[in-house]
Parts: C-alpha cells; structure tokens; sequence
C-alpha cells in the first residue's frame, strides 16, 4: 500500500531576522480540503508561517511543499521567478488590508491577474469575474471602485480575485481585524461558504469562535514554534499545555 502523501508539508521551516529567529524547526502538514486555523499571540511567527508558503517571506531554512512541488525551490533568479510565479498561481491569499488597486474597478481587480498571468482573453477573464463576485456576493459591484465599498465589501472582492486564479490553496492572514465588528460577519460567511466546498485553507485568525465552528484542525503559535495542536474541540475545551490555557484565559477575559 503506497502511503498517502500531504497535500500542504512544511519542513523544518526557520526564519531569522539576524539575530531573532521568528521560526523554530516547525514541521507540519496539512491534507486536501483540510481547514486549520492559526492561533496565537502577536508576534508568535502566525503570519510569518503563512507568507513563508508561498515564498513572500522566504525562509531562513527548511522546505514548504505543494501537491508535491517544493514551493520555495533555490534556483538562479530568473528560473526562481518563473518558479515561484507557477507556484503562486496555485496558492491564493487574502491579507488584512484587501490590497485591492484604488484605480481599477471591481471588474478590473479580479480580471487582471487572470488576463496577465494566465493569458485568457477579456471576454473569458470577465466570465471568471462575473461567477468569484456573484459566489462572494458582490457581483451588483462589479462596475464599482474600492472608494464606493466598505471594508467587508473590499474583503470579499479580494477573496474573489484570489479565487479567479483558480487557486489549489487558499491562505487568510487575518482577514477580519482591520473590519468593524458589524463587517466581520460577512466575510466569515464566505469563508464558511469555501469550507463547505472543501477548499483547503490556512487561516491565521484572533476569532476563536471561528476557528471552532469551521476548521477541522487547531494550531496554537507561541514563540515561533508550534506549543500545541489538535481539533477544535480538544484545543479549545481540553488543551494539554499551560501555555495554551494561559492564552485563552486572557483572550477570553479580553473578549468580556
């Protein structure tokens, strides 16, 4: 019997900034169409792990894995360029300012990287926007600027435009913090939305209800290594390390 191999595997990941290692040896996997949320305080490495898988914040040491693929190959520059640009088109990511281009319309946000990177035509471009907004609902405002959006509304069509890529992976750093709270809703009802159709996703979150309700797995960041990990229910009712039940005491006493 061959044995099954991970979808997503992180190995050995390190990361230092001269002399502060922001990454310790974390070695993890992720399987398709697994949901597993990040947790942890600020400055835990959280977010450093999620761009280090697709090589925006490349790694000190240590190996990230696609379907296979080694994502962050060491290559002369104009090999690794056209590496990491094949790779990336794979991983689609939503950050926590939406990066969406002030100048370009809903329209032109989402069609441009399929129209630049993919090569399809206009007509095919506009078709693949038209089905990502009217999935995230925001298809009425396909012909709307950033400027006439609020910030939920500026969140979904940034998960739109990742999803036009036709991503095998999705990525969330922190895709609610900068919304208000009447906002955060209807982001995480699209998110909610891609787990039902069993997209796999990493999604560094401070929303503990969240990662309850829709991920299957629960990983517990603290100091750049990986302190504890396990089911939601096992991480967030019965968790084994101090250092974890420490961390959700104050989040849940912040939350009162």
């Amino acid at each position: 019997m061959t044995e099954k191999t991970p979808f997503v595997e992180i190995r050995h990941a390190q990361k230092s900034y001269g002399s502060l290692e922001v990454l310790k040896d974390i070695s993890l996997t992720v399987e398709r169409g697994e949901i597993v949320a990040i947790i942890g305080p600020s400055g835990s490495g959280k977010s450093t792990l999620l761009r280090a898988i697709n090589d925006l914040d490349p790694l000190t040491g240590g190996e990230i894995i696609l379907d296979g693929v080694q994502v962050n190959k060491s290559l002369p520059h104009r090999q690794y360029e056209k590496h990491i640009n094949e790779m990336r088109q794979q991983i689609g990511m939503v950050f926590q300012h939406f990066n969406l281009f002030p100048h370009l319309s809903v329209r032109d946000n989402v069609t441009m990287a399929p129209k630049l990177l993919k090569g399809i035509s206009g007509k095919e471009a506009d078709k693949l926007a038209e089905e990502q907004l009217a999935h995230v609902g925001m298809l009425e405002r396909i012909d709307y600027y950033p400027s006439q959006l609020s910030g939920g509304q500026k969140q979904r069509v940034a998960i739109a435009r990742a999803l036009a890529m036709q991503p095998k992976l999705m990525l969330f750093d922190e895709a609610t913090s900068a919304l208000d709270p009447e906002l955060v809703e209807e982001v995480n009802l699209v998110m909610k939305k891609l787990a039902e159709e069993h997209m796999t996703m990493i999604i560094v979150t401070h929303e503990m209800d969240f990662a309850a309700s829709v991920c299957d797995r629960v990983l517990f960041m603290d100091q750049g290594v990986v302190v504890e990990e396990g089911p939601p229910s096992k991480v967030f009712k019965n968790p084994d390390k101090d250092r974890t039940k420490e961390f959700l005491r104050k989040h849940l006493e912040g939350s009162k």
